[in-house]
């Protein structure tokens, strides 16, 4: 069976939907990481489960290789069609099916992004807490078990899924999980799915659990003299038990891009963000008890603002870390790398990895949701300079060995994709060869986002 076959099967179900026009051929062979990948044969724009059941049993049938399509943020090349064939674009299956406001749970398709579901959530009072950062597609979020700023409140995609529709290899559809709270009821299928980057199924539907929007919400800024004491004022937070929504760390590299990209006046030390949810008194309280902890450690002036639109900045300051940190150096591109450690090794894996980073040849802005355990470094290489990039693989490298050295993960949030291949065997042991089992079983003609997350077929 060919490619062919599959494509001319495929556009009779589609029509106008399916396209090989260079420009969307190429969209969908790029992303926000440093790999490259040929462009897919062809893009499919499903509009319902029922297509998309189709358009796997016609990929089937022809063997033909299928990677499903959020919004193309991933930074370990989950997404890239690395052996051609179809890929899945999720961007017009983007409905909000039903709310439900007094389940305080809600039902979308797997393109909704999660700042249109907050849109529309708006006047019930309601909000998904899950904020990674990006603008992402829920359905991607769910397939790579997406956390971020609010995780250490709220949990990541994995406690905020109840359950999934899901299309299997050959075509099938099933239900993950239910509406209820908790079940006993046979093997948890709803979390197997979650961060399987696409590897066993394409998400075409997802029920969400959502969270009443507190009553107050407090943020501040705290400056540091170094990224120690930063660092153990975290510890101490999480360890008395503190209710943090939020609390981030950027260093001084990270700091001076702010300055310059958002036009902000910090000094250019480490810093926390944090933000407090709750009752008027419980914020003013947990500020209170946060403040003592910051002055404990060395932190300046405790500058934070219950004013929407000054938490509104700060938090978009944030999100805009990426882009800042690259506008610290004109042309560059960023190898951006995460790991996540036990809270009590997380000072140790800062420190090692800014000496790292400092005894290098390429500058290395470190930030993070450190209230997790969980920091990232964006490496910047200049694009023309291979041993930019060389560097950059051996410092993500080190930090890698050192997070498993730690009894951490490799990966805390970006996922695995082929990026972090390389570390699965050491931090799984057995446990990758039964991922691989699991995916032989579920997709024995490995169409489904081959060579990615699981162990190479022989």
């Amino acid at each position: 069976m060919s490619h062919h076959q599959a494509l001319e099967a495929l556009s009779s179900v589609l029509g106008e939907r399916l396209t090989r026009s260079k420009a969307d051929l190429e969209a969908h062979a790029r992303s926000e990481s440093h790999f490259r990948a040929p462009p897919p044969d062809a893009v499919a724009y499903p509009q319902s489960t029922a297509e998309v059941a189709r358009i796997m049993a016609i990929c089937a049938e022809h063997r033909m290789p299928v990677v499903g399509w959020g919004a193309g943020t991933s930074l370990e090349a989950h997404a890239l069609p690395l052996h051609g064939g179809l890929v899945v674009d999720f961007t017009r299956m983007n409905k909000v099916l039903e709310i439900r406001s007094a389940d305080m749970d809600v039902t979308v398709q797997p393109g909704v992004t999660r700042e249109a579901l907050n849109e529309e959530l708006r006047a019930t009072g309601l909000f998904f807490p899950v904020d990674p950062g990006a603008n992402a597609s829920l359905g991607g979020m769910a397939m790579t078990r997406a956390s971020g700023t609010t995780t250490v409140r709220y949990g990541s995609m994995r406690d905020n899924v109840l359950g999934m529709e899901v299309v299997l290899a050959d075509g099938r559809v099933i239900r993950t999980g239910s509406r209820a709270r908790k079940s006993s009821a046979g093997y948890d299928l709803t979390a197997l799915m979650i961060g399987s980057e696409g590897t066993l199924g394409l998400v075409t539907e997802l029920t969400l659990r959502l969270h009443g929007i507190p009553e107050a919400v407090s943020a501040g800024i705290c400056a540091f003299p170094s990224m120690a004491a930063a660092v153990d004022a975290v510890t101490e937070t999480i360890q008395m038990g503190i209710p943090m929504a939020r609390i981030e760390f950027v260093d001084a590299a990270t700091a001076r891009a702010f300055n310059a990209y958002a036009g902000v006046d910090m000094d250019a030390v480490p810093h926390l963000l944090v933000e407090f949810h709750g009752s008027p008194d419980s914020v003013a309280q947990d500020a209170e008890r946060f403040g003592e902890i910051l002055a404990d450690h060395g932190g300046g002036a405790y500058r934070w603002s219950t004013r929407q639109e000054e938490r509104r900045a700060l938090w978009a300051m944030r999100h805009n870390a990426y882009y800042a940190v690259l506008a610290s150096r004109p042309g560059a591109r960023g190898l951006v790398t995460d790991i996540c450690v036990p809270i009590s090794r997380l000072a140790q894996a800062v420190e090692e990895t800014a000496g790292d980073i400092a005894a290098s040849t390429i500058p290395g802005p470190i930030l993070g949701h450190v209230g997790d355990g969980n920091f990232h470094a964006i490496l910047l290489v200049d694009p023309d300079r291979p041993e930019d990039l060389d560097e950059a693989k051996r410092l993500s490298h080190r930090m890698a060995e050192r997070a498993l050295r730690l009894g951490g993960t490799c990966t805390g949030e970006h996922g695995v994709g082929i990026g972090k291949l390389p570390y699965m065997a050491a931090e799984h042991g057995e446990g990758w060869q039964v991922m691989g089992t699991l995916k032989a079983a579920l997709d024995p003609l490995n169409i489904l986002n081959p060579g990615k997350l699981v162990p190479p077929r022989g």
